[in-house]
């Protein structure tokens, strides 16, 4: 092997939370340059998307070397340890898992042999034909370390027959199915690879002469101050070495299908998808609700962060105040809420505490992404009435939630979204708000400012743009009956 790799022990605060986000992939070329600085700044700033685990992959012209650990980047890193990979590029992840449960042996980027030499994934998105490809490659002899469907496209590059790693990403690609956006690592080049429904956004960015670099966000772009570029195309292999940017269509572009929820929560407001401003949309969401469901109010507030775009775009447009009604606890990271009800309850008192001085006796309106498991709206809700206030209107930034995701995002089951299993009405009384109600999903899309057509919206209306096989649907599919889409609230 050419490769080393460095794992440490698993982090024994690790968690789950309501609503867990997609992986974040960082990868920089830039000879002469600290690469492994520079990837650290990337996943630094992709931070928000996985806070499970952190890795580094860096390769030197001759070998790769992997540094990988359970916690946050600032956890996982340190001086020290960025001292000890040099090379002139780099790949970086930060995961929370959908596929594969939370252990060290999941974490990415992870490392591979193929008959060109070594290489490194850093995933993000899901695999829906992931167990017919793992049992494929079983029943032909092939030991799988890991339970991640990253190990199942790393085995299927390794052992393609392809005399380049172009060509072997290339077999992969006709083989796996579903969202996939990758960063891949040699110790001499860089690949950026992108699933033919674009489910899962993938930027690439100039950082300067001769040096390049790919992130799931702009933001982190921006962190290093590298210059946006474009987007990696569906199907597309984007190729970043000495000879420059080379691209191969892999596979013929499919529908454009990227996840809506990058819009509504996912990604960092400063970010950019498509040429479309993530912040000016979350604001233009919370005019279309203002103006499909306004409310007789004293003050507007947002659930911190992903809500607060939201919040100012429903005060512009109702004339009612925007104001504080909660602060953050900006020291408690999503890593460390414990699981099960009880103490999830718990961590919504030590995440957010009520400004009692601004919001007792007022009439609220309380503007926030989404309801998921409608398991901390609840307990937010109550601490707005314990600090004081006379009334809460609830509204949410997007329909009611009824189908799971099987593209890398961890709903869970069906019976698991409030969304499918009780009305509207039913919500907010579960929740104990005085009234609610959700924008629609002709306005989602109308705020946001592309076609329909350009994004998966599936969640909300189970149009699955990738088919699901009958065996994995039902792993999630698990109501009795089957209630009316989304979007018709």
């Amino acid at each position: 092997m050419q490769y080393k790799v460095s794992i440490e022990a698993p982090c024994p605060l690790a968690c789950s939370r309501t609503w867990r986000d997609a992986c974040g992939v960082f990868g920089i070329y830039a000879p002469g340059q600290d690469v492994a600085r520079l990837a650290y700044f990337g996943i630094f700033a992709l931070q928000h998307r996985g806070q499970e685990s952190a890795g580094i992959a860096v390769g030197d012209g001759r070998s790769l070397e992997c540094k990988k650990e359970m916690g946050l980047v600032t956890q996982v890193f340190d001086e020290a340890t960025l001292a000890q990979l040099q090379g002139d590029v780099a790949l970086g992840h930060v995961r929370y898992s959908t596929t594969g449960s939370e252990m060290i042996e999941n974490a990415q980027p992870m490392l591979g042999e193929h008959r060109s030499g070594p290489f490194a994934i850093a995933h993000n998105g899901n695999l829906i034909n992931a167990k017919a490809l793992r049992d494929k490659m079983a029943a032909r002899g092939m030991r799988f370390e890991t339970t991640s469907d990253t190990e199942v496209i790393v085995q299927l590059i390794a052992q393609s027959g392809a005399d380049s790693i172009e060509e072997a990403v290339a077999d992969m690609m006709s083989q796996a199915k579903g969202a996939y956006s990758l960063g891949i690592v040699t110790p001499t080049k860089l690949l950026a690879v992108r699933d033919p429904n674009g489910v899962r956004p993938l930027a690439i960015g100039r950082y300067n002469e001769g040096s390049w670099a790919i992130a799931s966000e702009t933001c982190a772009l921006n962190t290093i101050n590298a210059s946006f570029v474009r987007e990696v195309e569906p199907g597309e292999i984007v190729i970043l070495d000495k000879d420059g940017l080379n691209s191969i269509q892999a596979l013929a572009p499919a529908r454009k299908a990227v996840c809506i929820f990058e819009f509504i929560y996912f990604a960092r407001p400063d970010s950019h998808i498509y040429g479309k401003s993530v912040y000016m949309s979350r604001v233009q969401m919370g005019h279309m609700l203002a103006q499909q469901a306004p409310a007789e109010a004293d003050m507007v507030i947002g659930i911190p962060e992903t809500g607060i775009p939201h919040a100012i775009g429903f005060a512009q447009v109702s004339g009612i105040p925007f104001g504080e009604g909660f602060i953050k606890n900006r020291y408690i990271h999503r890593t460390f809420i414990a699981p099960g009800q009880k103490l999830r309850e718990l961590g919504v008192r030590m995440k957010l505490r009520p400004l009692r001085e601004s919001i007792a006796g007022k009439r609220l309106v309380v503007v926030d992404d989404s309801i998921v498991r409608g398991t901390t709206t609840g307990p937010e809700i109550e601490l707005l009435r314990e600090a004081g206030a006379r009334e809460v209107h609830l509204r949410i930034n997007c329909p009611p939630l009824k189908w799971p995701c099987f593209y890398g995002i961890d709903t869970s089951a069906r019976s698991e979204l409030i969304g499918s299993r009780l009305t509207v009405p039913e919500i907010c009384e579960h929740v104990g708000a005085d009234s609610l109600a959700y924008l629609n999903i002709k306005n989602l899309i109308t705020a946001v400012g592309l076609p329909k057509s350009n994004f998966c919206t599936a969640c909300f209306d189970n149009q699955y743009p990738i088919p699901i096989p009958p065996d994995v649907k039902v792993t999630k599919f698990d109501l009795e009956t089957q209630p009316a889409e989304a979007g018709s609230e």
